[in-house]
């Protein structure tokens, strides 16, 4: 058997145990998910007509809130996936099964790998799954070509892909799950402080800084664009620069810290 089929049939057996994991222990991905959820709902029906006043030219309009909101609750649904990723690889980590996987003929990257895969179809099902409860609450794109929904969903790929290796090296250097769980906090935290909510130029001037120079922000403005024909300007290469930069980063370390010797 070449390395090749080897390094994928291997691949393919520990996505097969991370997607069972998954299904045997379904509370975490569903409290991380319940999240960006619960934000939609809430802004929407408590605070949409107040916050919609600030974007809506005719005055409180709910239904544009929900245009806006949607995309960013989005990625940050992809971030809260994530978290589970943290957890799930320092749980591995802690509880000596890489040791005995370390002793196994198995290729030594498929570990890592079925925790990516895995990590990105959950991400993507969430997506779906936060999708499907802005429309049935209002959200529509009907402006959209097919093209540029194919460009939006590459473009949310490739997001949960880059913040899936933040959170594999963020699993692997937590001592303890409850350590890796807060590491990725701010996977959650960096969308509250973005354009998901509400527009960079309504932020006070010395926060908009922070607000713009993140990767939430160019990702959420691109997937905007994308969706409801807005303006994207520099954002679409910015974005992908971000995802690119996050998945090299996250890779390199992950792979740093998976291959050092186990003291």
């Amino acid at each position: 058997m070449s390395s090749l089929s080897l390094a994928a049939r291997d691949t393919s057996t520990m996505l097969r145990r991370n997607l069972l994991h998954a299904r045997r222990y379904p509370s975490l991905t569903l409290n991380l998910l319940l999240t960006p959820v619960v934000l939609l709902l809430l802004f929407v029906y408590v605070f949409g007509d107040v916050m919609s006043a600030g974007i809506a030219d005719g005055g409180p309009d709910r239904s544009v809130y929900i245009a806006y909101i949607v995309p960013g609750l989005l990625l940050m649904t992809i971030g809260s996936t994530t978290i589970g990723t943290a957890v799930s690889v320092s749980n591995d980590m802690t509880e000596g099964i890489i040791a005995r996987f370390r002793t196994m003929a198995i290729h030594r990257g498929s570990v890592i790998t079925g925790h990516v895969i895995g990590s990105v179809l959950q991400a993507v099902l969430s997506v779906v799954l936060v999708g499907a409860v802005g429309v049935a609450i209002g959200f529509r794109s009907v402006d959209a070509t097919p093209l540029e929904w194919l460009a939006a969903f590459g473009l949310l790929v490739l997001f949960a892909l880059a913040l899936t290796w933040i959170a594999v090296g963020m699993g692997m250097v937590s001592p303890n799950v409850e350590a890796a769980s807060n590491n990725a906090m701010p996977l959650i935290f960096l969308p509250l402080i973005s354009s998901a909510f509400v527009p960079i130029d309504a932020m006070p001037g010395w926060f908009q800084p922070i607000a713009e120079y993140q990767p939430f922000t160019p990702a959420i403005e691109t997937l905007r664009g994308l969706l409801l024909g807005t303006e994207i300007g520099n954002n679409g290469w910015i974005a992908i620069a971000w995802c690119v930069g996050l998945t090299v980063l996250g890779y390199r370390w992950s792979k740093a810290v998976y291959n050092r010797d186990p003291k």
